[in-house]
């Protein structure tokens, strides 16, 4: 068994800063932090949520709040994170097991949740040099991150008190009209006719949904995590704070969508969603649709982003060289639907 791998962390961003003090009394009082002084780093993967890692002693526990600014309705629920991964982890040890959650804002200016830290390794832009030399790495986290998305969709929702998690009758149809809203409020000075285009488009189309799932909504390579001997199998599953009950599809759209801006993506869509079928069982024939529907509403993603560094509530400049992917993206919706 290899050692393990020390977290992508990196110092605090100036304006990322919390009531440190305030945090560790309070995780003092509910998790029995010592009192000798705490460490804090930040993960360096996500441009959204603020997730930390905090260390005292021995222990080491992850904190993630909202990002600061307006929030869409529905996003960043720590809430809703807290309640999956309470359960979770229990029937899809992929997920990390949430430990604490709390709404006071008074502590660091937010709602916040507290989960148990896992060491390993996320893959970004590269694979990573202890993987690298690895036989056909590429294709075998491929596989592996299919595999995870199939194993979520089978979990009984009700083996882990889930069933009322969300509202799975017409769930495409509220996620077509919520996304639409969000771009109507993110796109107030800088609309794009192709992106009401194609929410008519996906409203008028909205196929049959499959049986009702557990769906991350945000499942992509980066929100995934590998040991260094293992590519074969995603060992944990991060952000959860969008999970909800509904089609799975949504699921698979998105990751196919994501996993096209990462060189690691060897495989072609008709052998991942084959892939994925066979795992699942679930009928894969209108994959198109959801496909269309995850380049739009990444569309939106990349705006509502854009937008929280142009007004300051973002130090992350990451955030401000997207605008030139929206577009793109809407263009790709638009292909699929009209049969390109």
């Amino acid at each position: 068994m290899s050692e393990p791998v020390p977290p992508a962390t990196a110092p605090v961003r100036p304006g990322d800063e919390l009531d440190w003090p305030a945090l560790q009394h309070r995780l003092a009082e509910v998790l029995g932090l010592p009192a000798e002084p705490m460490v804090v780093s930040q993960f360096t993967a996500g441009r959204a949520n603020l997730t930390y890692l905090v260390q005292a002693g021995d222990q080491r526990w992850v904190v993630r709040r909202p990002p600061r600014g307006t929030l869409a309705p529905g996003s960043h629920d720590m809430a809703r994170e807290y309640r999956v991964l309470s359960r979770l982890w229990t029937a899809y040890p992929r997920a990390p097991r949430a430990v604490y959650f709390t709404d006071d804002a008074e502590v660091i200016g937010a709602p916040f949740l507290v989960t148990e830290f896992r060491s390993g390794l996320v893959v970004s832009d590269t694979v990573p040099s202890v993987l690298a030399d690895l036989p056909d790495v590429e294709r075998r986290l491929d596989l592996a991150l299919i595999d995870a998305a199939a194993d979520l969709h089978v979990v009984d929702p009700a083996a882990v008190d889930l069933v009322d998690l969300g509202r799975p009758d017409g769930f495409a149809a509220r996620q077509v009209r919520g996304w639409a809203d969000r771009w109507t409020r993110a796109s107030a000075t800088a609309g794009d006719p192709l992106m009401d285009e194609v929410a008519t488009m996906l409203a008028a189309r909205i196929p049959n949904s499959p049986r009702p799932a557990i769906v991350h909504n945000d499942l992509k390579l980066d929100n995934c995590q590998f040991q260094p001997d293992d590519p074969d199998t995603v060992s944990s599953v991060f952000d959860w704070d969008m999970a909800t009950l509904g089609d799975p599809l949504f699921d698979l759209g998105l990751l196919l969508v994501s996993m096209h801006a990462h060189p690691t993506w060897t495989i072609t869509d008709d052998e991942a969603v084959a892939h994925y079928s066979a795992r699942s069982g679930i009928d894969v024939t209108s994959i198109d649709w959801y496909v269309a529907f995850a380049n739009w509403r990444m569309a939106v993603v990349l705006r509502q982003l854009v937008n929280r560094f142009l007004a300051g509530q973002s130090t992350d400049a990451r955030l401000g060289a997207l605008a030139d992917a929206i577009p793109e993206c809407a263009e790709r919706a638009h292909g699929l639907l009209a049969g390109g």
